[in-house]
């Protein structure tokens, strides 16, 4: 507690960094919120493309105390400035994207020493802020947004390929081996970087998510990675301030409580043509109501009737809002009229729906989301539509999932499940952000190892970064 009085009377200003895209920013704005209310000033630094997505959720409440950093990439040909976001990014522009945000390290450089915050807070793709922080003698922690499971299971395979993850519950379908091959299968460069990410971060790495959810591997996590994993709770927004859409919304208010599937996908996975038909069919097949949120790259000019089946949108008439790009999912979740997300199960979605008790269908795509969605059936959350033995959805195995999820008899235990989740939650109010106040006290009161350590590798490290 001396650590949380300590506040009162000394500000402390934080920067935070984190990656392009909006499954990282809006959590290290959720982080920010709350670390606002304990005396913290906090600095989000990101592309400007990135930042309008959290702009207009600073209230005059917020204004004083949470300050948005314009971080400018170079423009290239192929990358205008309304793409330096991963939000809505055609997949084959990913590598140029991380490309010019490796090229802009400079203007990080001068954007630290102009603010010269007491703390640095990063992100796993940038293992190299922390080396500039510790330049200027500023500690620095590292912030993940994946899960812990998702964490535990890369870095176990990192250091021990050839030994299987120790928990059974946790693991790839044979139709999934490609998407741990994408996972796992990185350069030694890349390897190496994340395990540097971790070394430099000052006693401590920040991890998404909650002990009474994923304990077992949080604590593995700390273990292969020699460091105190402090979890940082849900951080998921309070829906009565999202901005809503009252298209939505209002449709929602005509529908009965628990009737409705809310089904979203995220904003940086596309559906594949046949994953969407059988999806679009699996809906109707279920009968029940739904919003989907449909979702294309920016650039795509798409017209729904022509990617959707013929007839779909007669035949399911009122009961089906079928909406592109983007919609208020933390004010969806919360409605009374939701009784089941059709999730890909990214950590952010999974996070917000046992917040508000919603039951999940899982319908993992790619990278960590099939880690996830095994993770929500362990815990009883949720149930998978399971693919065939292609990797194909099938419709029938959609409709039946949704049905026992959100209706049938056989979904009264996980519907009970997410009830419980969402009471516990609840309960737990912000003790992850209590424990994060305090080690952040601790390191701005501990001085920086690195200060005087400017060894060879550390001047190796500056001038290789274009820092000198």
């Amino acid at each position: 507690m001396e650590s949380l009085i300590a506040t009162k009377d000394k500000t402390i200003h934080v920067l935070m960094f984190p990656w392009l895209a909006h499954g990282h920013i809006s959590p290290y704005f959720e982080l920010a919120k709350r670390l606002s209310k304990r005396n913290f000033i906090i600095h989000i630094c990101s592309t400007p493309a990135n930042l309008s997505s959290i702009k207009h959720k600073i209230n005059k409440k917020l204004d004083s105390s949470i300050h948005l950093v314009e971080f400018h990439l170079p423009t290239l040909p192929e990358l205008p400035p309304c793409y330096h976001t991963t939000n809505g990014l055609p997949s084959h522009l990913m590598p140029t994207l991380k490309g010019a945000f490796e090229m802009a390290r400079p203007n990080f450089y001068r954007i630290i020493a102009s603010i010269k915050p007491d703390l640095l807070v990063y992100d796993f793709l940038q293992p190299w802020a922390p080396l500039v922080a510790s330049r200027l003698n500023i500690p620095a922690v590292e912030f993940i947004t994946s899960s812990s499971t998702m964490m535990a299971y890369m870095f176990h395979f990192f250091k021990n390929p050839k030994i299987e993850f120790p928990f059974e519950a946790i693991f790839y379908r044979d139709y999934e081996f490609v998407h741990r091959v994408n996972l796992l299968a990185s350069s030694e460069k890349v390897k190496k970087e994340a395990f540097d990410g971790i070394k430099r971060s000052n006693g401590i790495v920040l991890v998404k998510g909650f002990r009474e959810i994923e304990g077992t591997y949080s604590d593995y996590l700390s273990t292969l990675l020699g460091k105190k994993v402090v979890p940082v709770g849900a951080l998921v927004q309070d829906p009565s301030n999202e901005f809503e859409s009252s298209k939505i919304i209002d449709w929602l208010d005509t529908k009965g409580k628990k009737s409705t599937i809310f089904v979203s996908f995220g904003s940086e996975y596309f559906l594949k043509q046949e994953d969407l038909e059988e999806l679009a069919h699996g809906l109707e097949l279920s009968n029940l109501n739904f919003v989907w949120v449909l979702r294309f790259p920016k650039g795509e000019n798409v017209i729904l009737e022509n990617v959707l089946p013929k007839g779909f949108l007669d035949r399911v008439g009122e009961r089906g809002l079928v909406v592109e790009g983007w919609a208020p999912q933390a004010k969806i979740l919360g409605h009374k009229s939701i009784g089941g997300f059709v999730s890909h199960c990214g950590c952010s979605s999974i996070m917000e729906s046992m917040k508000f008790g919603v039951p999940i269908i899982a319908m993992p795509m790619h990278l960590d989301q099939p880690l996830n969605a095994r993770l929500l059936v362990q815990l009883g959350v949720g149930m998978e539509v399971v693919r065939n033995d292609f990797g194909m959805l099938e419709r029938e195995d959609v409709a039946a999932v949704i049905r026992m999820v959100v209706v049938d008899g056989g979904g009264e235990v996980v519907r009970k499940k997410a009830k419980e989740m969402s009471e516990k939650i609840s309960a737990k109010g912000d003790e992850e952000i209590d424990e994060v106040v305090e080690e952040f006290v601790k390191l701005c009161d501990t001085p920086v190892l690195l200060k005087k350590k400017k060894s060879g590798w550390f001047n190796f490290a500056i001038q290789i970064l274009g820092f000198n």
